[in-house]
């Protein structure tokens, strides 16, 4: 058994031809996708069954969704330690903060940097949160300073 239908089985999704595909080109980018990026990347894959796959991948905590403001949801996968979204009780702890480049449009996963706690008034109840931060990512950075 390769990789990619370990990690489907690990979370108990049936490998598929697609699915194998769509985890493989998720694990290959350097940051989080739209759907529209996975079309791209697939072509001969259809934006419905693309979106199927999704939806299961997040049912199964495989991948999660970065809301980046971009008005497109993007999707990176998920740690194979992590457990996001399966038990509401288990609080930020593996959530991590999002970095949404403002040059080159892309989203990157900063997993080493843990989304701050945040106390929030009495009487009201956390169960998810998304923080990004925005800027420039390092690659931009290097062609800002190399101009002119």
């Amino acid at each position: 058994m390769d990789y990619f239908e370990h990690q489907l089985e690990h979370r108990d999704i049936k490998p598929t031809a697609v699915r194998l595909l769509i985890l493989r080109t998720l694990k290959e980018a350097e940051c989080a996708l739209s759907l529209s990026d996975i079309e791209a990347r697939l072509g001969t894959v259809d934006k419905s069954t693309i979106f199927r796959s999704l939806t299961l991948f997040l049912a199964h905590h495989l991948v999660h969704g970065v809301e980046d403001g971009t008005g497109q949801m993007k999707y990176a996968l998920c740690a194979e330690d992590c457990h996001c979204g399966e038990d509401i009780h288990a609080g930020l702890t593996d959530l991590h903060t999002h970095f949404f480049c403002e040059h080159c449009h892309r989203t990157f996963c900063l997993r080493g940097l843990p989304i701050p706690a945040v106390n929030l008034p009495e009487g009201f109840h956390l169960h998810t949160a998304n923080y990004v931060l925005k800027g420039l990512c390092p690659s931009c950075m290097a062609k800002t300073h190399h101009c002119g």
